[in-house]
């Protein structure tokens, strides 16, 4: 779903489970993790044994909820050090999903885009995946210069951590790359960006 008035700009709907569903997959970081446990009172014995959690513990400010997640007792509990890792197991377990098999996604909207990439690659269509924004509203942002991405941004303008250009941190995301676009804001004259701005806590 998009944002009216912005091309590409995603909304997260919210993590409602399906109860028909055979297998599901939640694909969760940080904070992520309480759009999970906060359904702990709907969550069925049968859903529970049927579902795969893969949990890192980035960006959960200092509280991580793997103990949480593990007392739920679903089928496979999985915690792993870095997104990269939680990533290379998602693929893994899309590899060898079968039909009927959900996937949820939620956390920071860097760590969502991401897992996107993952799943559309894999071939699930991205509107079928039922994703939940928590945490912080840091951005990932590609720089359209150099093509390198840079992870947490929560200013703009910001100094791109590759090239070291000021970019100004547009609302423009790209699916594709699972980041938001960063432009060069002092290109016509070099050394006038304004002062940075907090806009991504």
């Amino acid at each position: 779903m998009l944002v009216e008035g912005i091309k590409s700009r995603p909304v997260y709907g919210g993590i409602a489970i399906d109860p028909c569903a055979r297998r599901h997959i939640f694909a969760l970081e940080g904070e992520g993790a309480l759009a999970l446990l906060d359904q702990k009172p709907a969550l069925t014995e049968t859903m529970l044994s049927r579902s795969e959690v893969l949990y890192v513990a980035a960006g959960s400010k200092g509280l991580d909820h793997d103990l949480a997640l593990a007392a739920l007792k679903t089928d496979r509990f999985w915690q792993g050090p870095t997104i990269e890792t939680l990533l290379f197991r998602l693929r893994g377990s899309l590899s060898a999903a079968t039909m009927s098999t959900r996937l949820y996604i939620s956390g920071r909207e860097g760590f969502i885009g991401q897992c996107m990439q993952v799943a559309t690659d894999m071939g699930m269509d991205f509107s079928s995946i039922p994703t939940e924004h928590r945490g912080s509203l840091a951005r990932r942002v590609q720089c359209v210069h150099c093509k390198g991405i840079t992870d947490d941004v929560r200013t703009s303008p910001f100094k791109c951590s590759h090239c070291g250009l000021d970019l100004l941190v547009r609302d423009h995301y790209s699916r594709r790359l699972g980041a938001f676009q960063g432009v060069n804001i002092d290109a016509e004259e070099p050394g006038t960006a304004p002062q940075a701005e907090e806009l991504f806590a």
